[in-house]
């Protein structure tokens, strides 16, 4: 894949999101990208870093500074190989990624259109195989466009809305394998008998189940893997001598989120004072100690922000956030006092109450409130309980609703920090105005913070873009936003007697969705894969909500 650009850099408007946001059985929920068209039509990956061309000048500007009619600011060329082709053996072509495009920008509840909203065109370039897509700006994450959404166009009646082309499943596909059925008991995947690229599967078929007790599933021999988030204890029930594990960093991240809309919908964090006086009486250390320190396989607290270790981290941008005597001392420079009962009062009188909400069922979020609340009450601040079911309640409606004030859940986000842009910048705060479509669930609107993630989705030198986003973190840490607390690991665990090779995806943001090389050691024809959140039969579209589930990420 080669890029070209000319011409001036242009602010980029992020739009909805790449973040995912999915409740995995009774201790967990998480929030979820492969690069380029790839992965997805075994197109060639050679050249998917900016060519030595791509370099601004000014002769690609017509006098007046603007773009010379006709020339696009951006250009990215796919080149496609022998072995990108449909189950039916047609070539994957031009018309499939713009069926995508239009799909991605005209279906209802798209789950993200950002990139595809600034393509011009789309069209064939010197070959069939070769795919030349041009844009209006320079997008910096273009390695993450058509990187799980190529739709193909001959089987597709209407690209601009396909709400209702995936009802039964998915009836195509471009990869290894493909849908064979799907129902609320299970969904079987089979070699696709038109692929013809190098992951051959290694098995008949994969069948994956509902199984929320996936541990006690696991021993008893139902399912052959699972899938399941760390938490205490978990190593014991995995313990059975047909059973083992292997662990790696992800991704994914945890952290404690405090809701500020300033607007009808407004809590009690929309004060700042109070805001960042709670944040600082929190101890991160204890809550380390106390809740993660038993399963976290050696990784301390995460201290970048809302993102991996990596080359966008600053690790010191949320360190010595603990200091409650600032935090009482900020307070009582703005008026505040304490009542009888030890709460804190605003000058106007009244003893904010704090809403924390999690998913009901988590025993690791429940263990840390019934840790922290109590330390929050001595504190001052009148914290309470605020839980419900995760879907629909939590990932559905109350958080895009903005109705919860404190909240602490798992983002499992693209490698790209595009996905922060989603989250953070102003105008994704869901509002009325937007269809209540964004993804900045925090309500939180700071203007520096959202030029300098803007400018980060146009930069394409990785330093400087590694700048911008360091320093728009950074602000999340002094606007007291999020108090992130751990970096996830993931666990692959799999009944040794039943299936082999396993373990070689388990730190991708796709984590154990590699199932081509796994090995079905019993010669049963299959292998089962339990899933503590089942993705729903009548939810299969890969293009709206549908696919906002980190395991219909990982399953489909």
């Amino acid at each position: 894949m080669n890029t070209t650009r000319r011409g001036r850099k242009v602010l980029a408007l992020a739009a909805a999101s790449a973040v995912i946001f999915a409740a995995c059985g009774s201790d967990d929920d998480s929030g979820s990208s492969d690069t380029s068209a790839s992965d997805s039509t075994e197109a060639a990956t050679e050249g998917t870093e900016p060519a030595d061309d791509m370099t601004e000048t000014s002769d690609d500007l017509a006098e007046d500074g603007e773009e010379p009619a006709g020339e696009p600011v951006f250009r990215i060329t796919y080149n496609l190989s022998e072995t990108a082709v449909w189950e039916d053996g047609t070539p994957i072509s031009a018309a499939d990624f713009e069926c995508a495009r239009q799909a991605t920008i005209g279906t209802p509840g798209s789950l993200s259109t950002v990139g595809y909203e600034s393509i011009t065109s789309i069209s064939e370039g010197d070959s069939p195989s070769q795919v030349v897509v041009e844009m209006d700006t320079v997008f910096a994450a273009y390695k993450t466009l058509f990187d799980n959404e190529l739709v193909k166009a001959a089987a597709i009646e209407d690209c601009n809305d396909v709400t209702d082309d995936f009802a039964g499943g998915i009836p195509f596909s471009g990869r290894e394998w493909i849908l064979e059925s799907w129902s609320p008991e299970q969904a079987v995947w089979v070699p696709n008998p038109g692929y013809t690229g190098s992951k051959v599967p290694q098995t008949e078929r994969v069948v994956i189940v509902p199984a929320e007790d996936g541990a006690t599933l696991l021993k008893s021999g139902a399912v052959d893997f699972i899938f399941p988030q760390p938490y205490t204890g978990l190593d014991a029930e995995l313990d059975d001598p047909n059973v083992a594990f292997d662990t790696a960093l992800s991704g994914q991240f945890e952290a404690l989120r405090f809701m500020q809309v300033d607007d009808d919908r407004a809590g009690p964090f929309a004060d700042d004072d109070f805001r960042k006086a709670f944040s600082m009486s929190i101890d991160l250390d204890g809550v380390y100690e106390q809740i993660y320190a038993p399963f976290a396989q050696g990784a301390g607290l995460l201290t970048c922000g809302a993102i991996a270790p990596g080359p966008y981290c600053d690790p010191e941008t949320f360190v010595d956030t603990y200091d409650p005597e600032g935090a009482a001392t900020l307070l009582t420079d703005a008026g505040w006092t304490q009542n009888g009962d030890g709460f804190w009062e605003s000058p106007d009188g009244e003893v904010p109450e704090v809403r924390w909400m999690v998913n009901t069922g988590n025993t690791r979020r429940e263990s840390t409130q019934a840790y922290l609340i109590p330390l929050l009450q001595e504190a001052g601040f009148n914290v309470v309980a605020d839980n419900c079911e995760a879907l629909p309640c939590v990932f559905q409606t109350r958080l895009p609703g903005l109705d919860w004030d404190m909240a602490q859940y798992i983002d499992v986000v693209t490698p790209d920090p595009q996905y922060l842009g989603d989250l953070f910048i102003c105008e994704n705060i869901p509002t009325e105005d937007n269809d209540f479509l964004g993804q900045n669930y925090y309500g939180w609107c700071n203007e520096e913070a959202s030029a300098l993630l803007r400018e980060a989705d146009v930069t394409l030198d990785e330093t400087e873009r590694s700048e911008l986003v360091k320093a728009a973190l950074k602000l999340t840490a002094e606007d007291a936003v999020m108090l992130p607390t751990l970096q996830f690991p993931n666990v692959g665990a799999y009944r040794t007697d039943r299936v082999a090779n396993s373990q070689g995806e388990l730190g991708n943001y796709r984590s154990f969705n590699d199932w081509w090389q796994w090995e079905d050691v019993d010669g049963d024809g299959q292998i089962v894969i339990g899933a503590e959140q089942f993705p729903e039969p009548d939810c299969s579209n890969p293009i709206n909500e549908c696919a906002g589930s980190s395991w219909y990420l990982w399953a489909a």
